[in-house]
């Protein structure tokens, strides 16, 4: 067997073209965007949003919102 290694643009254009024929371009895209690099800083926005609650607090929290529906 001779692998011949592409270069990854070819590579990245045949592997897209493969799964728009096998799963469609919206499912390729929805597949896509699993790997896209996010931005921010959760461990800040964490803090932010949960400070120090523990993680009962927050399961109370999801409890009650659903009950009121908000």
């Amino acid at each position: 067997m001779n692998a011949q290694i592409q270069p990854i643009s070819e590579l990245n254009r045949r592997a897209t073209n493969a799964l728009v024929r096998e799963v469609g371009i919206v499912n390729t895209l929805r597949f896509l965007n699993q790997f896209r690099v996010g931005g921010g800083d959760y461990t800040v926005e964490r803090d932010q949003l949960f400070g120090d609650m523990s993680v009962k607090d927050i399961i109370r929290d999801i409890k009650a919102q659903r009950r009121t529906g908000t």
